[in-house]
């Protein structure tokens, strides 16, 4: 049987390490520390977006109705994307209602 060199193994975890940060970086990821606070501002963000969205589209339905724009092929469009949003957003509601559901009914 062979022994394992500390020295070595340290040497190979401090590679992996940094060749998994190196990935990290490369994809776009920083390596984040606050889990919480990051998945509530993408959770802010994801809603003021879907916001944005359906104002969007009621201006450009409001702009139809007046007469100001012809395009109602542009309307349809974006009161849809602002549909889609709407229902994602109302999907990630019931998933994360029914996940804290099923943590709470957990024994303990």
């Amino acid at each position: 049987m062979s022994t394992i060199d500390s020295s070595r193994l340290l040497q190979m975890r401090s590679t992996i390490l940094n060749q998994n940060s190196a990935l990290q970086r490369a994809a776009g990821h920083g390596v984040e520390t606050g889990g919480a606070s990051s998945f509530a501002a993408n959770m802010g963000d994801a809603l003021s977006a879907v916001n944005a969205q359906q104002s969007k589209a009621a201006e450009l339905s409001a702009s139809y109705e007046r007469g100001d724009t012809n395009d109602i092929v542009q309307v349809m469009v974006e009161r849809q994307k602002a549909s889609i949003g709407f229902e994602t957003t109302l999907q990630v509601r019931n998933k994360l209602l029914s996940a804290y559901r099923d943590v709470m009914n957990m024994p303990v």
